[in-house]
């Protein structure tokens, strides 16, 4: 299954939200990489197995299972998820990319690219619809966490 959807950053037209740089929302990605506890209910235990100059090697525990994987930082532009595949979790690639159409705007384009099935009707297609709700509500959260995390000033400067 193949599924992309925007999340807005900035909307100049809401004062009430605060703005958030380019700079702040990396620091929040690139945090939700590296303690992704935080950001995913659930998510018993993180264990970064490897680190290169612009990636991580994971281990993330969820009760007895455990699911692997790499994350690849392109720095202040995206992020790639490569989960593997297991018995209990679907495989795939996650892509989270920063993008400004201008000075003010901001967004995040969140990619999914999954080994799931995306069925032309009946309970296939049932499942793949419930599955991108999880995933746009949990893309949502995230953002809400980096704006909250970021507004309280308990911002930790990440090493990407």
């Amino acid at each position: 299954m193949n599924y992309e959807h925007l999340v807005q950053i900035n909307d100049p037209l809401n004062p009430l939200v605060a703005t958030l740089t380019r700079a702040d929302l990396w620091r929040g990605l690139v945090l939700r990489a590296e303690q992704p506890q935080i950001f995913v209910p659930g998510l018993d235990d993180c264990r970064i197995t490897a680190r290169g100059p612009n990636s991580l090697e994971r281990e993330l525990h969820y009760g007895q299972a455990i699911v692997k994987d790499r994350v690849i930082f392109t720095p202040e532009e995206s992020v790639r998820y490569e989960i593997d595949p297991t018995s209990e979790y679907v495989g795939g690639h996650l892509t989270m990319t920063i993008e400004t159409p201008d000075e003010i705007q901001l967004f995040v384009r969140f990619r999914y690219e999954t080994t799931l099935v995306e069925g032309s009707g009946g309970e296939d297609e049932q499942t793949s619809e419930i599955v991108k709700s999880a995933y746009r509500e949990a893309d949502i959260d995230t953002i809400t966490m980096i704006r909250q995390l970021i507004e309280s000033g308990r911002f930790e400067r990440p090493l990407h």
